[in-house]
């Protein structure tokens, strides 16, 4: 029986795991905190899982939720004009609901279930020296773990990273007392040109059902005041942001309250994209997986789904390798099958990040007047690549439009 160690236990670790786990492998988890740690601790993210990834984890019958968790039935665009209103403003229904739980609520219970099919879970702080000890004695191991010093070993790749720094201050909530909006439960996609981004989507947390509010703010900018806040001053700056630069959500948030005193974030990073594979001192070779690998700013939400596809696709690469070693060459074959997918996603979010070329304005502007662009733009967020037959190029993007015109 071939053994693999697993680094992480966060959403691509815990899934590739248990993945494994069915196949027959002898699977080794390690975290460096335990269920009841996670579960009582911060907010990790905001978590948007789209219907590809959640079909990821529906095959490997880790959904507990179902109908406890909110459904995300759409996704809304609203563009503020800077006077108090908004310049446009579209709305479409996704193709597959997606859905928000709480990784204190998931991963808890996934590392129950890793346990229960027979994984060995070990709560450790792994280091390098760890690593090598890990390789002496497995046929592979994969990094999940995104932050810390063993995240470090894996070098930029420069070429695939525009950003050396951040692009936004990054601040979330998680609140109760929030309106629902009024024509689906969903998600509400808010951008204050210039200056960020503000959403908003329904979830799971281990409270029950509640919202996340979720600020983006251009560093520097007047969106960019989180720093140093204690959870209640964060939510109550939340609150003025939302008066001032996107009043009608501001509607929706008179009777807010916070789930609980862990239930805020704050942070940077910048985008990155590092190379899959890194060598230890001993010439060892471990593989990257997910966040360690693929770093996308979460202004498109990509940072779960790339998680679940990344376990996906090495999970495939995996069995499809059979009984051959775990070099560095089937390291790589495994990350290009994840970037495939990927690239497209970096891509796309990098842009985002950006000002919009005249191009997306005009196709923004022709979104909220025909249902049949909303769409295709709302449903890009399960899979991106599309992005990159319409969205992404000038060109493609008149003919689109020329197309759905005629």
């Amino acid at each position: 029986m071939r053994k693999i160690t697993i680094v992480g236990a966060g959403q691509a670790g815990l899934q590739l795991g248990i993945g494994l786990l069915g196949h027959g492998y002898d699977v080794t988890l390690v975290s460096n905190r335990t269920g009841d740690q996670i579960r009582e601790g911060r907010v990790m993210s905001s978590q948007a899982m789209f219907g590809t990834a959640l079909a990821h984890e529906r095959a490997l019958g880790l959904d507990f939720w179902g109908d406890a968790c909110p459904p995300i039935a759409g996704l809304g665009v609203n563009i503020a004009d800077g006077q108090g209103g908004r310049a446009l403003a579209f709305d479409a229904r996704l193709d597959a609901t997606a859905r928000s739980v709480d990784q204190r609520v998931k991963m808890p219970i996934w590392m129950g279930e890793f346990a229960r099919r027979g994984g060995r879970l070990v709560i450790h702080e792994a280091g390098v020296e760890d690593l090598e000890r890990y390789a002496a004695e497995s046929d592979l191991v994969v990094v999940a773990a995104g932050k810390g010093d063993i995240a470090g070993l894996f070098e930029r790749d420069a070429e695939r990273s525009p950003y050396d720094a951040p692009q936004r201050a990054l601040a979330l909530a998680y609140v109760t007392g929030m309106t629902p909006l009024p024509h689906r439960t969903g998600v509400s996609f808010n951008v204050v040109p210039g200056l960020g981004e503000y959403f908003t989507m329904p979830s799971l947390t281990t409270s029950g059902p509640c919202d996340i509010m979720f600020f983006e703010g251009v560093p520097g900018g007047p969106l960019d005041r989180f720093d140093g806040l204690t959870p209640d001053e964060q939510l109550a700056t939340f609150q003025e942001l939302l008066r001032t630069y996107v009043p009608w959500e501001a509607e929706r948030c008179a009777d807010l309250a916070l789930t609980d005193q862990n239930g805020t974030l704050a942070g940077r990073f910048a985008p990155t994209v590092r190379k899959p594979v890194a060598t230890l001192p001993s010439g060892a070779r471990v593989l990257g997986l997910a966040d360690v690998v693929v770093l996308n700013d979460p202004i498109t939400g990509q940072g779960s789904n790339n998680a679940s596809k990344c376990a996906a696709a090495y999970l495939a690469a995996v069995l499809d390798h059979g009984d051959r070693p775990y070099d560095a060459a089937f390291m790589e074959l495994a990350f290009g099958r994840f970037w495939d997918n990927a690239r497209s996603a970096t891509a796309w979010t990098n842009a985002m990040l950006g000002a919009p070329p005249q191009h997306v304005l005009e196709l923004f502007g022709a979104a909220s007047a025909d249902s049949r662009i909303a769409a295709r733009f709302v449903n890009g967020f399960d899979d991106p690549r599309d992005f990159f037959h319409w969205f992404m190029d000038p060109v493609a993007a008149k003919n689109y439009l020329a197309e759905v015109s005629a």
